[in-house]
């Protein structure tokens, strides 16, 4: 498999569009507007969730992180929400300006009989550049900052060799700066947070940021994608 090093995010970096731009701060109630007169997909229910495992990350703008993760076989549901802080109950513009502890995330809910747990770190991993410290593209701020978070050892296990792994085979040529964190709380995003990439293809910063982002981890892990992913 390919794993995504750091030339393959170089487009990003110099990008002006950004996951928590004043335009769209501005615009919040048309955005929420937009997103219900969207199509939405078929969600599981809550009982119908339990059957499956959960993994939780964050790596940039969860806009494209659950873009990313709603792509690969195996994986039922992704929300976008907030997590690895200490405030509870945070809103979106509290923690896009940095006003809280927290980064933006995904829950992911999985079946381990199709894609494993390793399988997502690789994921993980293989679709942001986990050497910038606090940034992922052009979003800037510890709540864009990279964490693989474990709900177990077993779990702490695999990303920590993972991690070892990437470093041995020199695959970035910085130092990863992914947190390896226990799993706490994890808060739901906004309703319209949800399917964001799905529902809002023309915002500038999905056609700009989020598209080309999915467009590249789908080049490189072909084997691991939906047959109907978009």
């Amino acid at each position: 498999m390919k794993i995504v090093g750091i030339p393959f995010l170089l487009l990003l970096l110099f990008t002006s569009y950004g996951c928590q731009s004043k335009d769209k701060s501005k615009n919040q109630e048309l955005v929420q507007q937009e997103h219900l007169e969207a199509p939405k997909k078929e969600s599981l229910t809550a009982s119908q969730l339990q059957e499956y495992e959960t993994a939780y990350f964050a790596s940039g703008c969860f806009w494209c992180v659950e873009a990313i993760f709603e792509s690969v076989k195996g994986v039922k549901e992704v929300y976008s929400g907030y997590s690895g802080g200490t405030e509870k109950n945070p809103t979106y513009e509290q923690v896009s300006y940095g006003r809280t502890t927290h980064a933006e995330a995904v829950e992911v809910y999985y079946d381990p009989k199709v894609v494993s747990f390793t399988q997502l770190v690789q994921v993980f991993f293989g679709s942001h550049d986990p050497t910038t410290l606090n940034r992922q593209g052009p979003d800037r701020g510890p709540q864009y900052r990279s964490i693989a978070f474990y709900k177990n050892e077993d779990e702490k296990k695999i990303i920590t060799n993972y991690m070892a792994k990437l470093k041995e085979e020199m695959v970035y040529d910085r130092p990863i700066v992914t947190e390896v964190k226990k799993f706490d709380t994890f808060y739901m995003a906004e309703e319209y947070h949800q399917d964001y990439e799905r529902n809002n293809p023309n915002n500038s910063y999905i056609r700009n940021v989020s598209i080309p982002r999915l467009n590249r981890f789908k080049a490189n892990f072909q084997s691991y994608l939906k047959e109907d992913t978009h």
